[in-house]
This record gives C-alpha cells, structure tokens and sequence, in this order.
C-alpha cells in the first residue's frame, strides 16, 4: 500500500479510535469502572469480535492488515511513554519503608500461578486448539504460568491513578510489585521462546541485560541525571532542548529493553523511576500525559482488539478449558497476593486491596498472549481464552477493590461507636 494511502486511513482510523475509546470509557465510568477498562474493552469492539462480526466490510475496510504496523508502532509508543510517566510517580522512600511486603507479594503472586500452570498444563495439550502441537509439558507450564503470573502493570497504573493512590504507600507497594511480577514473567517467557526455538543464548542475554540495565540506571544513571532536575526552576516553563533530551533518553531506554528481549515499556519505567523529583518530573506529566493518554494510547488497545476473536471461546471442546484457567488465574493470584501480604503485616484492608488491584492483568497479557501466538507457542483458542481471562480480571479488580474499602469503612463505624460509649 502507497504511504501517502497508509496516511490517509492512520487519521481517520485514530479519530474513530479516540471517539470510540473516549465514549466506551465514560460509560465504563458511569458504570463505577475506571476509564482505562472502557477503553481496553472498546479496542477489543473494534476487532473481528463486535464490529467484524456484524459489519465485516466495513471492518475491514477501515482496519486493511496493511496498515496494522502503523497502530502498532504508535501503540507501543504510547504504552512505553505512559510508563515512563508512571515511573515519574514512583515512590522509593514507600518502597523501602514496605520492601518486605512489595517482595513477598510479588514471589506469591509469582509461584501460586505457576504451580497451578504445572497442575492444568498436562491435561490442555490432550485438547486441540490451545498448545502448539510440538510444545512439550514444560514448555506449556512455563507459558502458562507466566501468562498467568503477570499483572496489567500499565493498567494497575490507571487504576491507582484514577483512584487518587499515585504516590501512596499502597499504590506504591501495588506498582512494585506488579513491576517485579511482570519483569519475573517476562524472563520466564524469554526462556520459553528460547527453548521452543532453541537458542538459549537470548534468554541469557534478556535476563542478564534486564538486570544489568536496571542496577545501571539505579547506581549511575541517577546521579547523571540529577543534573538535569537541577536545571529546571519551578516557576519557569520546561526549555524545549530538556524535554527533546529526556524524550531521547526514553527512546534510548525503550530500544535497549526491547532489543534485549524484555520489553520497551520496562524501559520507560525505569528511566521515569531513576529521575530526580520536583519541578522536572512535574512539568513532564504536565506537558505530556494528556496527550499520551488520549491520543497514543487507545491506538494500543484497538491494535490487540484487532487480533482478538472472542467467539472462540464460546466452543464447546474449550469451555471447560476456558473455565479452569479463569479460576486458576484469578483465585490462584487473588489468594496468594494476599496471603502474602497479610503475613508480612499489612492490615486486612490493604491486603485484600492488593489482591484485588494485583489481579488486573488486561494490557500485559495482551503483550505476552500475541508474542506467544506470533511465535507459534499457542494457538488461537488459547489465545482467546487468555484474552477473556485478561478481560474479565480487570473488569473485577475495582468492584473488588471498591467492596473492599466499603466493607472495611462499615467495620469502622460500629467500632468507632462503641469506643465513644
């Protein structure tokens, strides 16, 4: 297809993205959800499951798979600029003060999904349409584990932003650990896909590089970059050549997590977490979140919608399937994350908010069931299945989180009564 074709369907595909996104986020707001699980839903409407469904002409006539590459890269330039943004509000002094629970939760989270992944993993290869036919029992657990490990990172970040905790010790210790979840999950497909395609060698260079990228950005890049912070004042506007060198320094991060097999938005957020607090970080969430959010985005969201067939799940021979990785997926993290915390001390409130806020899994698992499709691990019915799966437990984690809080508020009150007797 011509460029100058491809730029005329980019606009108009990303205006119908934006009103779309924009309309189905509002309802899911009216509805007591946050915005960000509308807009996840509306990606997956605008896919071959609602729009292709009933109007397949029209679908494909304004999403041709020629221009699919144009939403990806815009897709995953916005999810790595919003976590970088995320990062912006990282707390470490929460961290520190609550790294003992940020660490159990996330090792629980982890290694409950994982056993439950090596308990389902022998009997789904005996049904066809979820492994690929050369995946071997280990293989399948791991991916299966890690898919159901990993937590919604980019989208446990909306939440807890859109429900005023960015910056609280329990958003922070939420992000942390869903940080950890994510960063384990993604070395562990790393391993997946190097043994299913046999080189060893990027595994190794994924987790290896991770980590040495990460402890450089920590010990040096902060100090480095402090000089920047230093350079800003409070109450003048950020110089244009400051925010054209932290945007260098994002692509640069980005690139380097992604071309060591990782992922570009653990880039973003490292390099938002590494930068010094005050008027820098302030003025870039100020300059460049509300164009992230609303126009950068939603282009993610419809990107994983168009590869997504819900109907698959309907089958017969997948519905038992379909219903033994949802409980596993979500009992299995729900129950671990707060066990977790509360045996490292976390009062019964924050501990089941953290298993209910830990259970959100929509972006990230999006990312990871397309890699595992795309590399010939899984095939579609799993991929729907898991789709479904990311759905669901993002669209139960603030109705959990908000029962949470009111039951905990309704303890409260008799309490507070009988004390003033």
């Amino acid at each position: 297809m011509p460029t100058t074709q491809l730029s005329v369907y980019f606009f108009l595909q990303v205006a119908l993205i934006i009103v779309a996104c924009q309309a189905v986020g509002r309802l899911a707001q009216k509805l007591g959800q946050p915005q960000v699980v509308g807009e996840m839903i509306a990606g997956v409407l605008l896919g071959p499951s609602l729009f292709g469904l009933f109007l397949p002409e029209w679908q494909q006539a304004l999403f041709p798979k020629e221009t699919r590459g144009v939403l990806y890269v815009g897709g995953q330039l916005g999810v790595g600029l919003y976590m970088f943004l995320v990062g912006t509000e990282f707390r470490a002094d929460h961290f520190r003060s609550r790294y003992r629970s940020a660490l159990s939760v996330s090792a629980a989270g982890i290694a409950v999904p994982f056993v439950l992944a090596f308990a389902l993993a022998p009997w789904l290869l005996t049904i066809p349409g979820l492994f690929a036919g050369r995946a071997k029992p280990l293989e399948a657990s791991l991916f299966l584990g890690a898919a159901t490990a990993i937590t919604a990172f980019p989208m446990l970040a909306r939440i807890i932003q859109e429900r005023g905790l960015a910056g609280t010790s329990l958003g922070t210790l939420a992000l942390t650990a869903g940080a950890v979840d994510d960063a384990a999950a993604w070395c562990i497909l790393a391993v997946v896909l190097a043994s299913f395609g046999g080189a060893w060698g990027g595994a190794y260079a994924a987790i290896g590089g991770g980590v040495a990228f990460a402890l450089f950005m920590v010990l040096a890049g902060s100090r480095l970059l402090r000089r920047i912070g230093d350079s800003v004042r409070p109450d003048r506007p950020l110089a244009a050549s400051l925010l054209a060198l932290v945007l260098v320094l994002f692509c640069l991060s980005a690139w380097a997590m992604d071309a060591i097999g990782i992922h570009a938005v653990f880039g973003g957020f490292i390099l938002g977490a590494v930068l010094p607090r005050g008027a820098l970080t302030a003025k870039l969430r100020e300059q460049l979140q509300p164009f992230v959010v609303v126009f950068l985005l939603p282009m993610f969201f419809t990107y994983s919608g168009l590869n997504t067939r819900m109907g698959m799940v309907m089958q017969p021979a997948l519905m038992g399937a379909a219903i033994a990785i949802l409980l596993a997926s979500f009992c299995g993290k729900f129950i671990a994350c707060w066990a977790a915390a509360r045996l490292t001390g976390e009062n019964p409130r924050d501990a089941a908010a953290i298993g209910a806020l830990m259970n959100a899994r929509g972006l990230m698992e999006l990312i990871i069931v397309n890699i595992g499709l795309q590399a010939g691990v899984i095939e579609p019915g799993l991929f729907s299945i898991l789709v479904l799966m990311a759905i669901l437990t993002t669209l139960l984690a603030t109705p959990l989180f908000n029962w949470v809080v009111r039951a905990d508020a309704r303890a409260v009150v008799p309490e507070a009564k009988a004390l003033g007797r």
